[in-house]
């Protein structure tokens, strides 16, 4: 799909939807790279590939560093530029099925209290209920318990599947 501008775009793209992104630097309204900031703090996980015809090396280096797949001056050749865009295809899916299991642990993770968060944290850097209970000034059988209802909100087979999922996509507590 083509938009006149990074708004347009903004204003009809499905977050949910996997697909790769190709900008070009220069657009009117939001530059390229103010459309790659702005996708960024909305982690849409789309690759995103940049073209132009006032491309230099700073301008490149910038791109990937804000995490632009490739960088292509214009005029490219077509083919070159459908070679790309099929390869980020195949990542995009992967991203994208990584990206929603990041947000349904986020998800299963935001039901919890404070107290909850904080015994899981803890769960996470390896203590056992008896250490966890000592550092939080409680009993053990308080700890057990809210082991428990981590479990139970966050619907996990058990606390070594969550801490997994939390440590295998990146979800902090």
């Amino acid at each position: 799909m083509t938009y006149p501008d990074a708004a347009g775009f903004l204003a009809e793209f499905d977050p949910g939807e996997p697909g790769v992104v190709v900008v070009d630097v220069r657009m009117p309204g939001l530059s390229g790279f103010q459309l790659q900031e702005e996708l960024s703090e909305r982690e849409y996980p789309a690759p995103v590939i940049f073209c132009s015809a006032h491309g230099d090396i700073p301008m490149s280096v910038r791109a990937m560093r804000l995490g632009a797949v490739d960088f292509l001056e214009k005029p490219y050749e077509p083919q070159r530029m459908l070679d790309v865009v099929q390869d980020q295809l195949r990542e995009a899916e992967q991203c994208f099925t990584a990206h929603a299991e990041r947000l349904r642990v986020r998800e299963r993770v935001a039901s919890l209290t404070p107290r909850e968060r904080e015994v899981l944290r803890l769960v996470v850097d390896g203590r056992s209920s008896q250490l966890i209970a000592r550092d939080l000034g409680t009993s053990v059988k308080t700890v057990d318990v809210h082991r428990a209802r981590i479990k139970a909100k966050t619907e996990s087979e058990s606390l070594g599947t969550l801490v997994r999922d939390l440590l295998q996509h990146g979800v902090e507590v």
